[in-house]
């Protein structure tokens, strides 16, 4: 079993809204959510004529491989309607793995 942290953001719709259904699909995944951090509203990066992002972070544990769980965090923001935009644009939700077990991945 693995430990991994995913960001989460959204700046388009309901954000929060976005962040929960994100969260929903990982458990569905079999992705156990065993903390979830505070939303946080934060300035846009990279490209700042956007809405403010929502933002949270959750610790899981896994089964899956890190590209694994990559693959399936993709489906997810494919499933909630992310589709090829803009680096740094807006998005309907964002997830980022930020840290798994101690490994560090070139993605």
């Amino acid at each position: 079993m693995a430990i991994a942290y995913i960001g989460i953001g959204s700046n388009l719709g309901n954000r929060e809204e976005n962040c929960k259904k994100a969260i929903s699909l990982l458990e569905q995944n079999g992705i156990k959510v065993t903390k979830r951090s505070s939303f946080y509203e934060t300035e846009p990066w990279g490209v700042k004529d956007q809405p403010k992002f929502i933002n949270m972070a959750v610790e899981v544990e896994t089964h899956l491989k890190p590209e694994e769980l990559l693959k399936t965090i993709k489906k997810i923001e494919k499933d909630l309607g992310r589709g090829e935009s803009m680096r740094w644009g807006p998005r309907v939700i964002d997830l980022d793995i930020l840290l798994y077990n101690n490994l560090i991945l070139k993605t």
